[in-house]
């Protein structure tokens, strides 16, 4: 397989880890949406911080929104995934190119904002769906994502986001990791884990250089510390067709769908998650209309 996450269990169950290289799912949805440096960097990390939450607290079947609407200067983030690795996002502002930040980085916080709000719906086939909201405190969303985790699933947990985009916008390297602290693990090991933490470099230095996902979290952890229990495939991939977005635009109404009939005579409907393209005749759309009537 291409991109995966690795799940495991470290220090004897104290606590769950997980680590993934979404190099290419990120890239799938830079090249699709044409991001360019900031934005690419902004939306990779949320994807990949929605793959951590999507894989690790969802069935195959759920799934989930992730919304990020700050003040910065990218707009909104919204990324679906699921507990079987599909993912999908856009971003508002795709065109964001910005000086690098002090640390030399890519302004990820500038793309975000400082104020607003990260919101996560999943839908687990109830009735309603789970809603889980926290304000954001950096902008930087792997300490967002942290946040979130603590706050709102009440599982405090490290949550590290990267992105490496290469000159041309394309993606070097995206991955990230989460360590969810479980009930009465101890203060050593916690201890023991922020200090690796606090030195690790970049999840992206660290991947291009060819360090695996596993050797990631061995890193974090200590090799004898971890037991790897599952790898499986993530990757980009939209829902989207023909046949849903039909349904669609028998939502519009009557009125609105003979006006687009009688003015545009056919309609195109681009999909935001994907940028798929798909067009409608004047006689697909008066047959709509006439199931519509019935």
């Amino acid at each position: 397989m291409s991109d995966y996450l690795v799940k495991g269990l470290a220090y004897e169950g104290q606590f769950r880890v997980y680590a993934v290289d979404a190099t290419e799912t990120v890239g799938e949805a830079q090249r699709r949406h044409d991001t360019w440096s900031a934005s690419s960097a902004a939306l990779g990390r949320t994807m990949v911080g929605s793959i951590l939450i999507a894989t690790t607290g969802l069935k195959a079947e759920q799934k989930m929104s992730v919304i990020v609407n700050g003040n910065g200067v990218g707009g909104r983030i919204i990324v679906d995934a699921n507990g079987q690795g599909d993912v999908k996002g856009y971003i508002t502002n795709p065109h964001v190119s910005l000086p690098l930040n002090g640390n030399g980085k890519l302004d990820v916080r500038g793309v975000v904002g400082t104020e607003g709000l990260l919101t996560v719906i999943k839908d687990l086939g109830l009735k309603e769906p789970f809603t889980g909201q926290v304000p954001l405190v950096s902008g930087e969303l792997g300490e967002d994502f942290t946040y979130y985790m603590a706050n709102s699933e009440q599982i405090p947990s490290a949550v590290g986001l990267s992105v490496l985009v290469d000159t041309d916008d394309s993606i070097k390297i995206a991955g990230g990791f989460m360590i969810q602290v479980l009930p009465g693990a101890s203060e050593a090991a916690i201890t023991s884990i922020e200090k690796n933490l606090a030195d690790m470099p970049l999840v992206s230095r660290l991947m291009e250089k060819g360090v695996t996902p596993e050797e990631v979290l061995e890193r974090i952890l200590g090799k004898e510390n971890i037991r790897f229990v599952e790898k499986m495939p993530v990757q980009f991939k939209c829902d989207c067709s023909h046949d849903r977005f039909k349904d669609g635009l028998a939502a519009v109404g009557k009125e609105e769908l003979e006006a687009i009939i009688k003015e545009d005579k056919g309609a195109e409907v681009i999909c935001q998650f994907c940028g798929e393209k798909y067009h409608y005749s004047e006689e697909e759309l008066t047959e709509l209309l006439v199931d519509i009537q019935k």
